[in-house]
């Protein structure tokens, strides 16, 4: 079965070499955003003559023909998620990196009501929130 991102590439006319399907179906699969050497890791486990130069490559180039999208939460790593999925925002666990998606149609209405009243129409926005747990007796001041 030909992955989510595999037939992105193959509608966009791109040359599918058994390396990229590889590293196509291991994003595809991904629940969370791996960074390229965690995608190198997984895909090493199905091919493992792939090199990490090559999924570096990869990456890039999926990330420049807007197959995927790139993200920075302040840990250093760029890490990564397939380009058209829904709309959500990110929530980073600072002690663990977890990252959880989260919508709100709250803060979707307040992003309109915000950029209307200066005059806006919304195109686009990105959200990541930052935090660590709370402690079971601690509330969310």
């Amino acid at each position: 079965m030909i992955s989510r991102i595999e037939q992105r590439c193959i509608d966009k006319n791109m040359k599918m070499t058994g390396q990229r399907r590889v590293i196509a179906r291991v994003l595809s699969e991904s629940s969370d955003h791996p960074d390229v050497e965690e995608v190198y890791r997984r895909a090493a486990e199905i091919d493992p003559h792939i090199s990490i130069a090559t999924v570096y490559r990869t990456v890039r180039l999926f990330e420049e023909t807007a197959i995927l999208k790139r993200h920075d939460f302040g840990d250093g790593r760029a890490r990564y998620e397939e380009a058209d999925g829904d709309h959500h925002d990110h929530l980073i666990d600072l002690k663990t990196g977890k990252v959880i998606e989260f919508s709100s149609e709250e803060i979707e209405s307040l992003q309109k009501e915000i950029a209307t009243r200066y005059g806006y129409r919304v195109v686009g926005h990105r959200l990541e929130l930052f935090g660590v747990p709370l402690a079971a007796n601690e509330t969310a001041d």
